[in-house]
């Protein structure tokens, strides 16, 4: 007994210095800057945890996109949507200044498309008239947040949509989470208690594939790690603030295991080549930690 009870003692010493090491590293690396930073760090097979700032609410910008995703699919869980649904783009859903590479794509318009197209563009390229024309089928942002409250989650809230996010830059504060938020709703989507299995199947996959902000989370990661992504920017305003320069994700491991990381870097002054290599060098330690 008193054998096992050192080896505890032992383990229990290992795994706090290990712990204690990446604070020092993610103090290290967000030293000095000029930003607020939410993390949220949760391994899903052994319940790690790690937070910093992450109870703070920090507007998601595109990151709300996984949750508009989320609802759509649960939508078409329940019936009252199909991803074969069939939407027609036009001058009025097809909005100018705005990043949209659905827009580029269908230039003309006059065009119908199904709904799983708009799904997979919001989400893995990240379109903000996707996101608008997904959020008019749901019936507005309500749906959205009735449906995440349903599911029991904290720390999140949406008002507004793309469209409104870019007349007024105060109105991406409204639609805020925090990282611990965004890391516990990951948990809850990988374990199946958002979505049917089929939904969850296909939205992991979309994540898989998405092709925004390869210099952040994945940045330093191994070529070819699985993960499965949501990314969200501001961009700068007049005044050289960036209201969100965001990622959450679902990361596998070497060994099949699995943890889930959200990082917000929020009003900051640095420069978008400084945020987004806090993000990247966030990841890298916390990929380091979990392959130590």
């Amino acid at each position: 007994m008193k054998k096992i009870g050192l080896l505890f003692v032992l383990i229990s010493v290992f795994i706090f210095g290990q712990q204690s090491a990446l604070e020092q590293k993610i103090n290290s690396i967000i030293k000095d800057k000029n930003a607020t930073v939410g993390i949220s760090v949760l391994g899903f097979e052994n319940g790690f945890k790690y937070n910093k700032n992450a109870d703070k609410k920090l507007p998601m910008q595109s990151v709300f996109k996984f949750h508009i995703a989320a609802a759509v699919l649960d939508y078409v869980d329940q019936g009252k949507l199909s991803l074969d649904h069939k939407i027609l783009l036009d001058k009025t859903n097809l909005l100018e200044n705005t990043w949209s590479p659905l827009r580029d794509k269908y230039q003309q318009g006059n065009v119908e498309v199904p709904l799983s197209e708009i799904l997979e563009y919001t989400v893995a390229k990240s379109d903000n008239n996707g996101c608008d024309i997904m959020l008019k089928l749901l019936g507005g942002t309500e749906t959205v947040q009735k449906f995440m409250n349903s599911k029991g989650v904290k720390g999140f809230q949406i008002k507004f949509n793309e469209a409104d996010m870019h007349k007024d830059w105060n109105a991406q504060y409204q639609n805020y989470s925090t990282a611990a938020s965004a890391t516990e709703v990951l948990k809850k989507f990988y374990d199946g208690k958002l979505l049917s299995k089929k939904s969850t199947d296909y939205l992991m996959k979309v994540m898989l594939s998405t092709s925004t902000g390869k210099n952040k989370l994945i940045e330093q990661l191994p070529e070819n790690t699985p993960v499965a992504r949501k990314t969200g920017a501001s961009g700068k305003n007049n005044a050289g603030l960036t209201g969100a320069e965001n990622e959450i994700a679902v990361v596998t491991l070497p060994n099949g295991k699995h943890y889930a990381i959200a990082v917000f870097v929020s009003n900051s002054t640095e420069t978008d080549a400084v945020n987004c290599k806090m993000i990247s060098d966030i990841s890298k330690s916390a990929w380091d930690y979990f392959n130590r």
